[in-house]
């Protein structure tokens, strides 16, 4: 049952997440980052420029605007981390890649 349990812990890191699971990790790693600093949130959100309310909700459920997440990204000293989210394209397969390669000048994407 131990080996069974260490399997499934390993496995775990690698099931694919859903947009409220990624929301709560991020929420929790600011959290943590916040504390380490020992920044209280009433300092971050008077940095950021939002309401302490803002923050207690992300904290607890994971929800924020977009404004106010790169509000307190500034805040934190995580601005490049938060702008370089969508700086280089991803993909999986060569043809993925050769689709990029061959879309990177367009402006907009068409229907298929």
């Amino acid at each position: 049952m131990a080996e069974t349990n260490n399997i499934l812990s390993i496995l775990e890191g690698y099931t694919l997440s859903n947009p409220d699971e990624i929301a709560r990790e991020i929420a929790n790693d600011f959290r943590k980052r916040r504390i380490e600093k020992n920044l209280p949130r009433k300092q971050v959100a008077e940095q950021a420029g939002v309401a302490v309310s803002n923050i207690v909700r992300f904290e607890q459920k994971g929800l924020i605007s977009l404004k106010n997440l790169i509000g307190i990204a500034m805040a934190l000293g995580y601005t490049s981390e938060l702008k370089a989210i969508f700086a280089q394209p991803k993909y999986s397969t060569m043809e993925e890649l050769t689709q990029i390669r061959k879309n990177q000048n367009k402006k907009k994407a068409h229907r298929v």
